[in-house]
């Protein structure tokens, strides 16, 4: 089955001197002034997903995360003692 292009119509009301500037700028770049918003548009998307969803770490805070790993350390006798009692509830069901 071939696949389906689907779309969906996006209606946004602008300022006459937006629509002025984004008209010029789209043809500054050869393009339709639809293709130029809906370009402009994807790439600020894609910018605040990434913000969202990507953590960024210095070198340092890599080096310290990796080590954490790495190197984890002994657990405390508070979680001990809750894994025991965690594995105990789950025998007696």
């Amino acid at each position: 089955m071939p696949a389906v292009n689907t779309s969906a119509r996006l209606e946004a009301r602008i300022s006459t001197d937006l629509h002025a500037m984004l008209k010029h700028a789209a043809e500054l770049q050869g393009r339709t002034m639809t293709d130029f918003v809906v370009s402009a548009v994807q790439d600020a998307a894609q910018r605040a997903i990434e913000q969202a969803e990507v953590i960024r770490l210095t070198l340092a805070d890599q080096e310290c995360f990796a080590q954490a790993l790495l190197s984890p350390p002994p657990q405390a006798p508070a979680l001990e003692r809750a894994f025991t009692r965690r594995s105990q509830l789950l025998r007696t069901e």
